[in-house]
C-alpha cells in the first residue's frame, strides 16, 4: 500500500486496486481479497479480468455505485448495487463526491492472431479512469497502448500496463509517461495472465521523468 497526499492507493493484482480516503474505490478486481465493502467500483471494459462477477460480488453491496464501460452493462445488472453508471470516453460524473473521468483505452499495434483486429478496438468504446478523490488526480489507464490521447490527460498519479501482448510493454509505457508527465507511476498488468515483475522493473529502469513505485501485491 502507498499513500499519496491522504489517499491510499492498494495495489491487489494484475490491473485491480483499492483507493481509499474514508470511502473505498475498486477497480477491475480480479482474484481479489477484499478488505472493506465498495463505495464506487470501476470497470473499464468486459474482458474476463476485469469484470469479473465472482470478485464483485466481494465487493458490492446494496449501497455501491458502479461505473462502468457500455459493454459491461448486460452483466451489472444483477449485482445488487445500488445504481450502474454506464460511461464512454469523455464523460465526467460525480459519484459520492468522487470525480470519474472516463478516457479512452484501446489499442493500436496489439493484433488479435484470431481475427485480424486489435484486442481493444478504439470503436468499443473501452475505458480508463481518471479519479479525483481528496484532491488527488489518480489515472487507471485500462487495457491499452500508449495513444494520442494521453497527452490530454492530467493526472498526479498513473498507474499503466506494462506486459505487453494485450497492453503495452515496458517500452511502451515508458513513453506513455513522457507524454502523461505524472508525478508518480506505478506499473500494473502483470504477473496474472501475462508479464512478471521482469516487465515491472525495465519499466522503472526506463522512466527518468518521474518517480516509480513498485508495489507488493496485497
Amino acid at each position: 500500500m502507498l499513500e499519496y497526499s491522504g489517499v491510499k492507493i492498494t495495489w491487489l493484482g494484475h490491473d485491480s486496486y483499492k483507493i481509499s480516503d474514508g470511502k473505498i474505490v475498486y477497480i477491475d478486481p480480479y482474484k481479489i481479497k477484499p478488505a472493506g465493502k465498495a463505495d464506487v467500483l470501476l470497470i473499464s471494459h468486459e474482458h474476463f479480468d476485469h469484470l469479473s462477477m465472482d470478485d464483485i460480488r466481494k465487493v458490492v453491496t446494496n449501497d455501491t455505485i458502479i461505473v462502468a464501460a457500455p459493454q459491461c452493462a448486460n452483466e451489472l445488472k444483477n449485482t445488487g448495487a445500488k445504481e450502474v453508471k454506464i460511461v464512454k470516453p469523455g464523460d465526467k460524473i460525480d459519484v459520492q463526491g468522487i470525480i470519474v473521468e472516463a478516457v479512452h483505452a484501446y489499442n493500436t499495434n496489439k493484433i488479435n492472431p484470431s481475427t485480424s483486429k486489435p484486442f481493444h478496438p478504439k470503436e468499443d468504446n473501452k475505458v480508463g479512469f481518471v479519479v479525483t478523490i481528496n484532491n488527488v488526480r489518480i489515472y487507471h489507464a485500462g487495457d491499452t497502448d500508449a495513444i494520442e490521447e494521453m497527452k490530454n490527460i492530467r493526472t498526479d498519479v498513473a498507474l499503466l500496463p506494462v506486459s505487453g501482448t494485450y497492453v503495452m510493454t515496458a517500452e511502451e509505457a515508458a513513453q506513455a509517461v513522457k507524454m502523461i508527465k505524472p508525478k508518480l507511476v506505478i506499473p500494473m498488468h502483470y504477473a496474472a495472465i501475462v508479464g512478471s515483475e521482469k516487465d515491472a522493473e525495465k519499466f522503472k529502469q526506463l522512466v527518468k521523468e518521474c518517480e516509480v513505485k513498485i508495489l507488493n501485491k496485497e
